[in-house]
């Protein structure tokens, strides 16, 4: 039984990660701050079949502690400060997190055992203003944010690692994915939560910006399987990860409001002040690479997707009432 350690174990994609390979007959542990908290954090489905270790990003002793313990086979790392609304929140901090943890995380494999494979969740954010569209493992990189940068720098910290030392390390460069699990930070969530709790008379109206706003949206766990992919190759890459395909906030609105026989125009507003311009490129993957050489392509298409998050959260709020 192989081992894996994920980190971020209580988020969408380390929780949908963690089932997947569970499901393969692996050993999950979650390198967690807290293991209290964690455990209360993770899904009902995960709490008694995955095994949690304290883990700090800023400390890399404990890091070779905790891979001198564990032996994983393979390292997934999904922790990381906030995308989204957060992106420009105390720049140092996700610079240490979502940046420097990641060469620390490379050195302490490079100490305990070269043959560990990697993974990092890496971000379409690296791109920033786009030069070109659709984006590829070879579009030049523009961040425009402390988040974009920090995931940049990770990226350029796995090659180097991989070039150097030929640690088997990747860089997933993930476009935007969405699942019920989703924080209600993000607005594919806002709009699904506020689409239930409009139907169930807890909410009468939605604001938002810009509707006609693009992005590539996925679903989680299709992705994860993308990353898990990756690291059973022969030889370790960078991978886009990917639909291919822009759909508008508008349209999210579209499919979340008419899934529970609402009109969106009736409840959503345009607010002048969390208005964003329309990027100059268009904000959506190639993953050409990733279907050739990894056999993949997502299998969630983007309506079903927005179905499921609506059903699940009319299904959560409707519990409470």
């Amino acid at each position: 039984m192989p081992t894996v350690l994920i980190t971020g174990i209580t988020g969408q994609d380390g929780s949908y990660l963690a089932e997947l390979l569970l499901a393969k007959g692996y050993r999950v542990i979650g390198a967690v701050r807290n293991s209290q908290n964690a455990k209360e954090s993770l899904p009902t489905v995960l709490k008694n079949s995955v095994e949690l270790i304290t883990w700090d990003m800023l400390d890399q002793r404990r890091m070779t502690e905790v891979l001198t313990e564990c032996r994983p086979a393979e390292i997934y790392n999904f922790a990381a400060c906030s995308s989204g609304a957060g992106m420009f929140d105390n720049p140092a901090r996700i610079g240490e997190v979502n940046g420097l943890a990641v060469a620390r995380i490379l050195e302490a494999i490079r100490e305990v055992d070269t043959k560990i494979r990697f993974c990092q969740a890496s971000s379409r954010e690296i791109f920033g203003e786009a030069a070109e569209s659709p984006q590829t493992e070879s579009t030049p990189t523009n961040p425009r944010s402390p988040y974009g940068a920090a995931k940049l720098y990770a990226d350029s910290m796995i090659r180097i690692y991989r070039q150097r030392y030929d640690l088997f390390a990747c860089a997933a460069i993930l476009f935007n994915h969405e699942s019920p699990r989703r924080g209600t930070e993000f607005v594919t969530r806002r709009i699904t939560q506020a689409a239930a709790k409009i139907k169930l008379g807890l909410a009468k109206e939605l604001h938002l910006g810009n509707l006609d706003a693009q992005r590539d949206w996925g679903f989680a766990g299709d992705y994860v399987r993308a990353m898990w992919l990756m690291l059973q190759q022969e030889r370790a890459d960078d991978y886009v990860v990917a639909t291919g395909k822009a759909h508008s906030v508008r349209e999210l609105c579209e499919f979340a409001f008419s899934r529970l026989g609402l009109d969106y125009r009736d409840h959503v507003r345009e607010d002048a002040l969390a208005y964003r311009p329309i990027e100059p490129a268009l904000l959506v993957g190639c993953a050409a690479k990733s279907n050739s050489k990894l056999s993949w392509k997502p299998e969630i298409e983007f309506r079903e997707l927005v179905h499921m998050m609506v059903d699940a959260d009319l299904r959560m709020l409707s519990e409470k009432i």
